[in-house]
């Protein structure tokens, strides 16, 4: 806006300049004009545009309230520097709509800082006096020791539900649009993908589908295990096996089978173990027999990798650690030439402080390590991908590892943590029903194609006993099937604080009862087929979003809107923490307000005897569309599909 103010001003002086002839070069006068006229325009439409995109994006009714609290605050304590600012919904109706508690702390801090004793009441009230004029808050109460109820205005609720149906779920406004880097999935080459990284997987896809419905601009890395000593065996067992591979290709069905026959061999034949370094070394030189090899290995267990992701509709770029390898060298240079680097027993090894275990960046052999790899990455996604937010989805047990990566970063001067955010958004391991490390009967690692296909026949099984194959056709059975079995296996990762381990159970995640996709897919279906009951379709909806006011009167109907309202700040508090679970709990919560509103408020009345459609409460059938709209989002988020028939 400043600049637009200058560029007018500087664009009237020109034009006099030219009204009054003084500049002898009227074409370079004329030029000059030009182009700020054209940065003017730009600007200008820019503008138009984060406006018209502001004005459309939902409310966060708590940041609202905040901004409120926090200018009443200001005016009625303007010496207190950083005062508490606790803004949260209200639990029951009587204590009004939202509390601002932030009396109490200013209590401690005036007793603190001036040795002043004022009683939280009084501060309560004070507070209150100061609320500026502002279009949400109806009227407060000051109940208790000094806890401030809020009441919001029911036309301003009613105009914020209006505009979510005219304009759909806009993203809360987050101001600049910054660059995400998230790293997960992430499984080894020739092995197979495993229960483990399902959760990497399923998280990890969640955060990117929210960021980028937030506005951000988001890169999904898969840091694929594509490189490494390992590799040399498996080219020498290649060799052995298919000797003419360079010509045809290697018919590798089972490439788990393959990795333990070469691994077998690596540790009981000798000459065979010679042979796999030897292969590691004309890897790492670049020898295109041996890269071939590589490649083939690499793309037998993509192939295998994209039958999941497309299962469970993942999308990721592959940036293996041999993306890195050209860098390492590198990397090794720079912590030696700002002095980081001390030898130890031949490695060269950093020491980072506040962490006791060294990074080992040099093999004693030359060879380099995770540890540099995974600085070369973090360097690559600082300073070339220019990353504002960078997120790490991977397990618990890497912690320590990431922590000290991330300190070695900004030691030597990759990023500002008070800029750049670098986060390790960590999670517990998938528990099996027995309260064990998820394995099978016979004690291996749970294959995750495997798992997937047994939640198809779980699911399928589930929809026959609720005979829903005598009212579904077979295309709309498939999709419910996929639907279910891929949305309650999601869902029940998701569902669970990340950071906690989780059970994983095939009956209680098809269970149509509780906090499950099951029953919110099945609920969402029910609230779709409302409107479609009533002969109303989405062109009349749509009228009556612009036309009919949202009479908000039934408590059920007041408190339906409210939880509608809420999921900007609940989108809000999940970009902060990285916490999905919150979303699973908005929704579930939702569900359960919608169907107290339904039981209790007749969307459509019809005749007890003929059945015939009497009246069609329209506003109610509004608040209808508004859940499902929300709770379609919230699916989308989560990457759970819905289905139209269930």
């Amino acid at each position: 806006e400043n600049e637009i103010k200058l560029l007018t001003a500087e664009i009237e002086r020109l034009k006099n300049f030219g009204c009054l002839g003084v500049s002898p070069s009227l074409e370079g006068l004329r030029d000059e004009n030009a182009k700020l006229k054209y940065r003017l325009n730009f600007l200008q439409k820019s503008l138009q545009e984060e406006r018209s995109k502001t004005a459309k994006s939902m409310i966060n009714i708590n940041s609202c309230l905040q901004e409120i609290f926090g200018a009443a605050i200001q005016a009625a304590y303007p010496d207190l520097e950083n005062p508490p600012l606790v803004v949260t919904p209200s639990q029951q109706p009587k204590f009004g709509d939202y509390q601002c508690n932030s009396a109490m702390g200013i209590t401690q801090i005036l007793l603190k800082t001036k040795e002043q004793k004022v009683s939280p009441r009084e501060i309560a009230e004070k507070i209150s006096k100061n609320i500026p004029a502002n279009e949400c808050i109806e009227k407060v109460e000051i109940a208790g020791p000094g806890f401030i109820n809020v009441h919001l205005r029911k036309d301003f609720v009613s105009k914020q539900l209006s505009s979510l149906l005219m304009n759909g779920v806009q993203p809360p406004a987050v101001g600049k649009r910054k660059k995400v880097v998230v790293d997960f999935s992430s499984p080894n080459i020739a092995k197979e993908m495993h229960v483990g990284h399902l959760r990497s997987t399923i998280i990890g896809e969640s955060m990117c589908r929210l960021f980028e419905f937030a506005g951000y601009d988001v890169l999904r890395l898969n840091h694929l295990g594509d490189w490494g000593t390992q590799f040399g065996m498996l080219i020498a067992h290649l060799q052995d096996k298919f000797p003419d591979y360079l010509t045809v290709s290697p018919p590798i069905g089972d490439l788990q089978a393959f990795y333990k026959e070469s691994k077998r061999r690596f540790d009981t034949e000798e000459e065979f173990k010679k042979r796999a370094y030897q292969c590691v070394v004309l890897l790492q030189s670049k020898n295109p027999d041996f890269i071939k090899a590589w490649e083939l290995i690499c793309d037998v267990s993509r192939k295998e990798f994209q039958k999941i992701y497309n299962c469970l509709d993942i999308t990721l770029i592959e940036r293996g650690e041999s993306f890195y390898h050209e860098m390492m060298k590198d990397i090794v240079k720079e912590f030696e030439d700002k002095g980081f680097v001390q030898v130890d027993d031949g490695r060269k090894i950093v020491f980072v402080p506040g962490f006791p275990v060294p990074l080992t960046i040099m093999k004693s052999d030359g060879g380099y390590t995770y540890d540099t790899s995974d600085l070369a990455a973090l360097k690559h996604r600082l300073c070339e991908e220019k990353a504002d937010i960078l997120i790490y989805v991977v397990d618990s047990g890497q912690s320590v590892h990431l922590q000290t990566v991330f300190a070695a970063g900004q030691m030597i001067g990759w990023y500002d943590p008070k800029v750049t955010r670098v986060a390790h958004a960590a999670f517990g391991v998938v528990l099996g029903e027995d309260k064990k490390k998820f394995k099978t009967r016979s004690g291996d690692t749970v294959r995750l194609i495997d798992l997937l296909e047994e939640g198809l026949k779980r699911a399928m099984d589930k929809l026959k006993d609720k005979e829903r194959d005598k009212v579904l056709t077979a295309e709309e059975l498939k999709a419910a099937q996929t639907s279910v079995a891929f949305g309650c296996i999601k869902y029940a990762d998701l569902s669970h604080n990340r950071l906690n381990d989780y059970v994983f159970s095939f009956d209680k995640m098809l269970d149509d009862r509780g906090n499950t996709a099951a029953y919110l897919l099945y609920a969402f279906t029910r609230i779709r087929a409302i409107a479609r009951l009533a002969n109303i379709d989405e062109q009349m909806l749509r009228k009556a979003a612009r036309e009919e006011v949202l009479i908000l009167d039934h408590e059920k109907e007041w408190k339906l809107g409210k939880c509608i309202l809420r999921f900007p700040e609940i989108l809000q508090k999940i970009l902060e923490d990285l916490l999905l679970h919150t979303l699973c709990d908005y929704l579930y919560e939702l569900a359960t307000t919608f169907t107290e509103f339904y039981d209790n408020c007749y969307c459509v009345e019809k005749d007890r005897q003929s059945g015939q459609i009497v009246k069609v409460n329209m506003w109610r059938l509004l608040l209808c569309e508004a859940t499902a709209t929300i709770m379609a989002k919230g699916f989308d988020i989560l990457g759970i599909k819905p289905v139209q028939r269930m």
